[in-house]
């Protein structure tokens, strides 16, 4: 287990932003959730803020032979081909098995999933286990998904009114993380720098590390949902089709 300082003090010593926090995020085949398939996953245990600062932080990666041709605009983004897929990665459905697992048990001791753009990552996750036919994070866990945090949920809300693109590399720019070297789209470089990002929007908004834990999902829906309607009235005024889903962590009747 490295440690690792924290790039930026949590406001509130007692919150949840102070840790344990599972970072996770996923590489793909493609941009559609229910569709693409799993290629490389990450998972990053940061545990709480020791005395000196620094957080011990623990990385677990995954590259998975997805099973179908990646495409050549997705090697691209994440640098991994069919070829190599096929070559060095695990069977798609152990990686499955062993992701799901990881989160079912932080969620299930309350440990926030930290994930940028979660709704992504989840509904791909989600929807693989279910292609492969094994339990979902939800059937593991009785219950809806959660403890969840995404920091692109949280920016929208706490600076709704801030102009341009809201990518990862946009919120690493505005609050002064600078990435791993290597740069964005390894899921382990994203998956440090999306909690270094959440550490330092915790800082510069300090009533996020207030939220209370049992209202993360609530309060996190709720800012998901109104950005939701107002960006789809935006696509409407523009006769453009409405399509963004009102539902956060997963799509409605998923």
């Amino acid at each position: 287990m490295s440690e690792q300082p924290a790039s930026i003090p949590a406001t509130a010593p007692d919150s949840w932003v102070c840790g344990p926090l599972l970072g996770f995020d996923t590489e793909t085949t493609g941009v559609s959730p229910t569709a693409d398939r799993l290629v490389t996953a990450a998972l990053v245990d940061r545990g709480p803020r020791g005395a000196d600062g620094t957080h011990p932080q623990r990385v677990t990666t995954w590259l998975a032979d997805p099973g179908v041709p990646i495409p050549e605009s997705a090697t691209a983004v994440h640098g991994i081909s069919t070829a190599r897929a096929r070559a060095e990665g695990r069977p798609v459905d152990q990686v499955l098995e062993e992701v799901a697992a990881a989160l079912a048990r932080a969620m299930s001791t309350g440990t926030p999933v930290v994930a940028y753009n979660a709704a992504y990552d989840l509904t791909l996750l989600e929807s693989e286990l279910a292609r492969h036919g094994l339990p979902t994070v939800r059937q593991r866990l009785g219950r809806e998904l959660g403890p969840v945090v995404d920091p692109l949920v949280i920016d929208r809300r706490m600076d709704r009114y801030r102009g341009g693109k809201r990518r990862l590399a946009d919120l690493c720019a505005f609050y002064g993380v600078d990435p791993q070297a290597g740069g964005l789209h390894t899921a382990e470089v994203d998956v440090v720098a999306t909690l270094d990002v959440l550490a330092a929007m915790a800082y510069a908004h300090p009533e996020v590390a207030r939220i209370p834990r049992a209202e993360l999902m609530s309060w996190q829906a709720a800012a998901h949902r109104d950005w939701a309607v107002s960006f789809n009235e935006f696509l409407r005024r523009r006769g453009r089709t409405p399509d963004v889903n009102t539902s956060w962590p997963l799509p409605d009747g998923m």
